[in-house]
């Protein structure tokens, strides 16, 4: 395990869901957090007794990247450095094989939001995530980015892609001490999934332990590294 202490962790989409479980985890552990959301107002106040010396709000928007630059540099003039990077910010939108009228703008939000802002991120984050010589990136992607079971295609086709981008990235800066995770959960209990109706709300999975497994998983040595993490809340689920 490697030593948490004074290491500092960017995290999209802090502000709400799987996002706000895994910073609250990881405050509690000792992190110091650079955390951002389109709405940095939303950001104030999510966890209890946090201490400005080790905590930074941020705007940052997928669909611009003039913010993803700004996110890093801020995060660089507070910190000094980057230790770990969070790709959580998502989106899903119906897209189909079956759909009749052309919904490609949907297709592009996601594709934009679920992969290519990850990806700049990633590129922007990656110097300094070297230089620590233990940096850690997780793509919180999905089960339906390893296995696709009906006609909806469009959220699929973006979480493959953030598994590939995962595998790519770990790669990349394996021998600077980078190491990337996959993280495929299937229903999480968020708004996202508040209008699922196959599965009850009480059956899917906590943010609270996608947090833990996150924790643990960028707190592991070079030598013990995890390149995909699957986590079900159903049997018939398998990828």
């Amino acid at each position: 395990m490697i030593d948490v202490n004074g290491k500092v962790v960017m995290i999209s989409g802090a502000n709400r869901g799987i996002g706000l479980a895994i910073a609250r985890s990881l405050y509690k552990a000792g992190y110091s957090l650079s955390l951002g959301s389109r709405n940095i107002s939303s950001l104030e106040n999510l966890i209890e007794n946090s201490s400005d010396d080790r905590i930074l709000n941020c705007h940052f928007d997928a669909m611009d990247k003039s913010t993803h630059k700004e996110w890093v540099r801020h995060t660089i003039d507070k910190f000094n450095k980057i230790d770990c990077l969070i790709n959580n910010a998502g989106i899903v939108e119906s897209v189909s094989v079956e759909d009749e009228e052309d919904n490609e703008d949907a297709l592009d939000r996601m594709w934009t939001v679920n992969v290519k802002a990850p990806l700049s991120l990633t590129r922007l984050t990656l110097p300094y995530l070297k230089k620590s010589g233990s940096g850690r990136i997780v793509n919180v992607a999905s089960l339906a980015g390893k296995a696709v079971y009906g006609s909806s295609v469009g959220y699929s086709m973006t979480k493959f892609a953030a598994v590939a981008l995962s595998h790519a990235t770990r790669h990349g800066g394996w021998h600077h001490g980078v190491r990337c995770t996959a993280l495929c959960p299937g229903y999480v209990a968020t708004d996202m999934t508040s209008e699922v109706e196959s599965v009850s709300i009480d059956s899917m999975i906590s943010p609270d332990d996608l947090a833990e497994l996150v924790r643990t998983v960028i707190s592991l040595s070079n030598t013990a590294s995890i390149a995909e993490l699957i986590v079900n809340c159903r049997p018939d689920i398998i990828a």
